[in-house]
């Protein structure tokens, strides 16, 4: 589906009918990592429409210039946000650069949604000002990285804690894939004005509803630590760091990440029956 905003077309797909839930991705990837990892369980479930966007220069929306910043790019998200459900509440979740952006959201829309999901959310731009754990692998597969090319064996070395032929799978289709189709000039001009404008207002920002933080442990993209510095502004967060996961965890922890987001629901459900 295309929605057609003022100075850009943005593709989703939108799944399920009743209370929305926004899902925005992390750099370079697309739809397909939300869908991934949120499908399992919400088709499940009734009363939520899911709603996957593809960020501009990812995906199946194009990188226009004018989004030079993530300020244009939380732009871009606010606007389709009002355009599919015009004055609706909602959930919102959001994976690495994704949970940066929902950050921004909820603290423009902080009234307008129930809850608040951060998958490995990144809370620092550059690598080297981030609090992070030495790269580790704990469950090594050398015959099933020596099926691979280099390519592909590099970069899935590099993003897996634990490697499985599983796991394999769902990284070329849920993560590679979007990877491969990324405008990568367009977004490596976006790193340099990767900080939201009102970062230190974003800092302060307190939301008050039920929150859920999920991190990796073994987390060397994004880390654990600068999350849990921001942890006392969602008084009503729960905060997990998964041993035995990096910063794609949803593939290497699936019990307890599916476990959590249903709990993260149930109190949403019941914050909502008060």
């Amino acid at each position: 589906m295309e929605c057609q905003l003022r100075d850009i077309s943005v593709y989703y797909e939108e799944y399920g009918e009743g209370r929305p839930i926004i899902m925005i991705h992390g750099y370079t990837i697309d739809h397909r990592m939300m869908v991934g990892c949120m499908e399992p369980i919400l088709n499940t479930i009734q009363g939520y429409k899911r709603i996957y966007l593809d960020l501009p220069g990812m995906g199946r929306t194009k990188g226009e210039q004018w989004i030079t910043s993530s300020d244009k790019m939380l732009e871009v998200v606010l606007q389709f946000i009002e355009k599919v459900i015009p004055g609706q509440r909602y959930l919102l979740a959001g994976e690495s650069y994704g949970g940066y952006l929902a950050r921004g959201v909820a603290y423009h829309q902080a009234n307008n949604i129930d809850g608040l999901f951060l998958l490995c959310p990144v809370v620092k731009e550059r690598d080297n000002n981030r609090t992070l754990p030495q790269k580790t692998v704990l469950v090594r597969n050398k015959s099933l990285l020596g099926g691979l090319s280099k390519e592909e064996a590099e970069g899935f070395e590099e993003m897996s804690v634990v490697q499985s032929m599983e796991i394999l799978e769902r990284y070329k289709s849920e993560i590679l894939s979007g990877v491969n189709m990324a405008d990568m000039g367009f977004l490596e001009k976006l790193r340099e004005n990767y900080y939201f404008s009102f970062e230190a207002g974003l800092i302060d920002h307190k939301y008050e509803k039920p929150a859920l933080f999920i991190l990796g442990r073994q987390d060397s993209c994004v880390g654990y630590k600068d999350a849990w510095d921001i942890l006392e502004k969602y008084p009503r967060a729960t905060f997990a760091v998964l041993d035995r996961a990096g910063h794609n965890l949803q593939f290497e922890q699936v019990d307890l990440f599916e476990a959590m987001v249903k709990e993260w629901l149930f109190r949403i459900k019941e914050s909502l029956q008060v």
